[in-house]
């Protein structure tokens, strides 16, 4: 799946319509094959089926029963995670999704679908080109979510077949740092153009030493500002290596990336950061937000929200009617889900971050804003 597959499938699930029926939300790791996810997910569904209300258990449990059908029809072998999205009845919905990369084992009931995990694989794995090149041949791969797409595959020129048809030794050798330059020419520009058409901002270049180097030289400012990393690899190094060795490497940029981003919370100047559950809610509902930040330790405080005018509160107990409507259309809310969920339907960056206590001591969240309101927010950033 590409990442802009993913992303569809992402905004389809943050926007679509509340029913009074429950909506299941699945995730599978499949690292240790599909028995021990299947077990996980009984264990979790014998949990839900005790903390449901008796009048959601019905359609809860025809649900169940289309992901239970998906898991009885298994999933592709080198899949290593998957999520499947299930409505039975008013809004009825189905979804399944599968991945070369690892998800968490988590299933969860509510009335919109949890895109958490989504989110967070989509930050963490992105997009990125690796060109694969040694003395035979150059390939060209896009790597969007551990799924890999070879979009050329070149040749090396037979310069040696030349040798032996009419060139001297002399006019062989001196010949041949030239073909070498304009080779690597050509696929530096054939590189460019699919960076810029993918809009992709990671770069590794992979193979033998000589002709990595080669390569690397002919990269112009602009690419070599995307380079990442330079990795060695044979002529008869599988495409499934290089590709587990570029992921890890870019998981790892992934996680500077998020750092870099804390920092920038954590320096926005004139007002322009917040932080804090309630501020961040309320900035993402504005649209004031740019970048929100979150910790994957962030564990919200308790939050409810009216379904009938769409306000909503944190650390505030909840109602029977609503404060704004008088209407009794109150629902639990899940904060973590709902600041991604308003995040996507934005359209504004999300940045998941590992391991950052300043974003712990901040909260477990904030906002970089585009703008600041006429409003000062009471978990502004100084």
């Amino acid at each position: 799946m590409d990442i802009q597959t993913l992303q569809k499938h992402i905004l389809t699930l943050a926007t679509i319509e509340e029913t009074g029926a429950p909506m299941v939300s699945c995730y599978f790791n499949l690292e240790n094959g599909l028995p021990a996810a299947w077990g996980v997910f009984d264990e979790r569904v014998r949990w839900l089926r005790n903390s449901l209300p008796a009048s959601q258990l019905e359609s809860f449990e025809r649900a169940l029963l289309r992901i239970e059908a998906r898991l009885a029809a298994g999933f592709q072998t080198e899949s290593l995670g998957a999520a499947v999205f299930a409505r039975d009845g008013d809004g009825d919905y189905f979804l399944d999704l599968e991945f070369r990369v690892p998800l968490p084992s988590w299933t969860t009931v509510n009335s919109t679908p949890s895109i958490y995990h989504l989110v967070e694989l989509k930050d963490t794995y992105d997009r990125f080109v690796v060109v694969l090149v040694n003395e035979r041949s150059t390939r060209i791969l896009e790597v969007h979510l551990g799924s890999v797409t070879e979009v050329a595959w070149t040749k090396r020129p037979a310069l040696r077949e030349r040798a032996g048809s009419g060139w001297g030794r002399d006019q062989y050798q001196s010949h041949r740092p030239e073909r070498n330059h304009q080779f690597a020419n050509d696929v530096v520009r054939f590189v460019d153009e699919v960076m810029s058409a993918g809009g992709y901002t990671h770069l590794f270049l992979a193979g033998t030493p000589r002709m990595t180097a080669t390569i690397r030289e002919a990269l112009p400012k602009r690419l070599v500002s995307k380079l990442i990393e330079v990795l060695p690899a044979s002529a008869n190094t599988r495409t499934s290596g290089v590709v587990a060795a570029t992921l890890a490497s870019f998981v790892e940029q992934e996680q500077q990336e998020s750092l870099a981003a804390v920092d920038r919370l954590r320096k926005s100047s004139h007002g322009l950061g917040v932080a804090g559950s309630a501020a961040s809610l309320q900035a993402l509902k504005c649209r004031q937000v740019d970048l929100l930040v979150m910790a994957t330790e962030y564990r919200p405080e308790p939050a409810w929200k009216c379904t009938g005018c769409d306000i909503a509160a944190v650390q505030k107990a909840r109602p029977s009617t609503c404060p704004n409507c008088g209407r009794s259309t109150i629902r639990e809310l899940d904060v973590r889900e709902e600041l991604v969920r308003l995040a996507e339907v934005a359209g504004c960056g999300v940045e998941i971050v590992h391991d950052s206590e300043t974003l712990i001591r901040l909260g477990g969240v904030g906002c970089v804003l585009r703008y600041l309101s006429p409003d000062a927010y009471t978990g502004a950033v100084a």
